[in-house]
């Protein structure tokens, strides 16, 4: 198959700085601002990152916090990843016989006590209790806990897919087996998918930019991205982005499994999460929360601080298709992708490695091999391609946060974690999915996409960090 180039004005093969080649055979036609390889005065060619009248800002990850079913905290979280260590199993937050999918990924020895203030710890629910822990994880090793910053130029950006589904629940036996007056006075607050941004803001006094998109699977990443948009454009130097899902209780659970999405290999839990295997079965779920210190480049360097990558380029598309199921033809998928690469201004044949949404569903994953494919088109062969999910279930909201986080480390340090699981190959899958352990790969770009229900398609483009040609 060849390369995905799609039609129309602005697009095309991504550039990266000044170059000639055949993009520039459509130079003509309507008047755009100068050609950046000095062709033509009418170029419709995407300009190259960095050539916009207005200078983007450049941004940088200065810290991570993850709270995953593999471990606490990134360096366990990573530890357990490169390791491959499961984090399936029969659920425990509650009886699941009689549900179709009856194991999940949850978050083991999670004690708030140990964590956060009894009374806060009270006052709202357990995908909020993630955030803040992952919160004042990323703030720590960003080192902006015990250093001054302007925090009316720091902000937060935290979704949630289902929110306070535990409260939920809770709550409403409350009011059926003792009545309305018998609910907690902070019942609403703790539903609210925004309250771990809004908790998180309050506690850390993070005064510029809130937000808390809810855009299903995709929402950690969309977070990330919006907030990458933010700093970028000058709004803010500081922005604390991610996402936390805690909906391991009977009611989403039931409802997901309703959907016969998730898998039902209760035979055999372990081994239920398999992306991309011609034997899976449906995604498994997951629970946690991953966190991200986004900060400006000369901010961060400036006071000291430590950078694992830069983040240059996001897209964000629509399939408007299905409320569940992903577009046949994966057009939204290529298009993501594509917009992501083209914001970075980096070609195709630049990615090393891809941290897939790979969710272990028969559509997901063909689907999503297929956009690969019809988008890198021969280079799809060589590239590095794995799912952290299969370790750590389908976090929802959170997945792309941690999956984002775990791409970071993987240009950070050149290892690329492995899908495990992958037992028998799929001809609709046929790529190079890192099935025998981690890879010492040290992809100097890697691309992470997340793709939601309703046809939400978000993807963030990273690369290694150089202060070379920093203004």
């Amino acid at each position: 198959m060849t390369a995905y180039s799609p039609g129309g004005r602005g697009r095309g093969r991504p550039l990266r700085a000044v170059r000639r080649d055949k993009e520039h055979a459509r130079c003509e036609g309507v008047p755009s601002a100068t050609c950046p390889a000095k062709v033509s005065a009418t170029c419709t060619a995407p300009e190259p990152r960095g050539a916009r009248a207005v200078p983007r800002h450049r941004v940088v990850v200065t810290g991570i916090g993850v709270i995953s079913p593999i471990g606490i905290g990134r360096q366990v979280f990573w530890e357990n990843l490169l390791s491959g260590r499961n984090g399936v199993g029969r659920v425990s937050a509650f009886d699941p016989s009689g549900y179709r999918s009856q194991m999940a990924a949850e978050v083991k020895d999670f004690d708030p006590a140990a964590w956060l203030d009894g009374k806060a710890a009270r006052r709202v629910d357990r995908f909020t209790q993630f955030a803040m822990v992952a919160a004042d994880l990323a703030m720590a090793e960003a080192g902006l806990d015990r250093a001054p910053f302007d925090a009316t130029r720091a902000g937060v950006i935290i979704g949630s897919g289902i929110g306070g589904a535990h409260t939920i629940e809770s709550e409403h036996r409350q009011l059926l087996e003792k009545g309305p007056r018998a609910l907690a006075p902070f019942v609403v607050t703790k539903v609210l998918i925004n309250t771990a941004a809004c908790i998180v803001s309050i506690t850390h006094g993070l005064k510029g930019p809130l937000s808390a998109p809810s855009v299903a699977c995709s929402t950690g990443a969309n977070a990330i991205g919006d907030a990458f948009r933010i700093i970028e454009r000058g709004d803010a130097d500081i922005m604390l982005a991610g996402g936390a899902e805690a909906s391991i209780s009977p009611l989403p659970f039931a409802g997901f499994c309703a959907t016969r999405s998730m898998s039902t290999r209760n035979d055999d839990v372990e081994h239920a999460s398999r992306p991309f295997d011609a034997h899976r079965d449906g995604f498994v779920m997951g629970e946690g929360a991953g966190i991200v210190v986004l900060e400006r480049s000369d901010h961060a360097l400036a006071r000291g601080a430590s950078v694992y990558a830069e983040l240059i380029g996001y897209g964000n598309t629509a399939d408007a298709f299905h409320i569940t199921a992903p577009e046949p033809s994966g057009d939204g998928m290529i298009r993501v992708m594509d917009m992501a690469l083209r914001d970075a201004g980096v070609p195709q044949a630049e990615i090393g490695y891809i941290n897939a949404h790979g969710t272990s569903t028969q559509l997901n994953d063909k689907i999503e091999s297929a956009a690969v494919i019809t988008l890198f088109g021969k280079h799809a062969a060589k590239l590095k391609i794995s799912s952290n999910k299969s370790m750590i279930g389908h976090l929802l909201a959170a997945a792309g946060a941690v999956e984002f986080a775990a791409t970071v480390l993987s240009v950070a340090t050149g290892w690329v974690p492995p899908t495990i699981n992958h037992e028998t190959a799929d001809q609709d899958c046929p790529l190079d999915y890192v099935t025998r352990g981690a890879e010492r790969v040290d992809p100097a770009i890697a691309m992470c996409q997340s793709f939601g229900f309703g046809g939400g398609n978000a993807c963030l483009v990273v690369q290694r960090f150089e202060e070379e040609g920093m203004s």
